[in-house]
């Protein structure tokens, strides 16, 4: 028997299937210098279009400090939020969903499963919706790719990189995230390569996001044209001199994210 979608997942179908693509918002709470700027990033993206915006990251907050802001948000934007977990801590009854995520290629057991099983019992408590997803690290990978013991996917392998999707599908996995780790740029890497979103787009048949380094609409245009079903942005949001300048560089994305989705749909 298949398991039944929850609220979060169906959206994310059923506007993948009526835009063909969709703009997801990451906020790293660590990264922000006050509780006013996180949720005025957050009210800022939701104005400018973003679709859903996800909370969390490798060595973010966690506890009543995750809740508070996390509360605040949610009274502030009408788009879900969904986690972004960094450990089985960063999980907040105030979110609407989560990545229910397992680092295909971890060196350590503890990011395939040890971890969601710890945190399984909590998710269902709080009543959060779980979203299967497959996660995999390119390098250079950031943060995450050292917390997370990752066995780095080089950029110029795509093949390898398929075929870790394809067998995160298999296990059942119903997103498929590849991501660089927080802004590759600072160690001398772009975003993700087209030839590997391709490849893993030919590969697999469940939504397929993009993470990592995309900060001009001419590279989320890019990845678009690529095979990314979803994008998700953090830095170039992040980068804002003030709320205005955020939401009009959301607004700037989610045209180009409208655009892109339209042009799938036509195929």
């Amino acid at each position: 028997m298949q398991i039944k979608k929850g609220k979060v997942e169906k959206y994310i179908d059923e506007t993948l299937e009526s835009k063909g693509a969709m703009l997801f918002s990451l906020i790293d709470p660590i990264d922000y210098k006050s509780w006013k700027d996180i949720v005025n990033t957050a009210k800022a993206v939701d104005k400018g279009g973003a679709d859903v915006l996800l909370i969390g990251g490798s060595s973010g907050v966690q506890g009543s400090m995750l809740d508070e802001v996390t509360k605040a948000i949610k009274e502030s934007i009408s788009i879900p939020i969904v986690l972004f977990p960094g450990n089985v801590a960063t999980i907040t009854k105030y979110a609407d969903a989560i990545y229910f995520q397992s680092l295909l290629n971890s060196r350590n057991p503890y990011w395939h499963a040890q971890v969601q099983m710890l945190g399984a019992p909590i998710i269902k408590m709080a009543g959060i919706e779980p979203l299967p997803v497959g996660y995999i690290l390119i390098s250079p990978g950031g943060t995450a790719g050292w917390v997370g013991d990752a066995n780095l996917v080089p950029q110029e392998k795509p093949k390898l990189a398929a075929a870790l999707a394809l067998t995160g599908q298999y296990l059942g996995n119903r997103l498929i995230v590849t991501d660089t780790g927080s802004n590759p740029r600072l160690q001398g890497c772009g975003p993700i390569p087209s030839e590997m979103i391709k490849a893993v787009k030919s590969t697999i048949d469940v939504p397929y996001i993009v993470g990592g380094g995309i900060l001009s609409t001419k590279e989320l245009a890019t990845v678009y044209k690529s095979g990314a079903d979803i994008v998700q942005i953090g830095t170039a949001f992040e980068q804002g001199a003030s709320s205005a300048s955020v939401v009009r560089k959301a607004s700037m994305f989610a045209r180009v994210t409208k655009e892109e989705g339209l042009k799938k749909l036509k195929k």
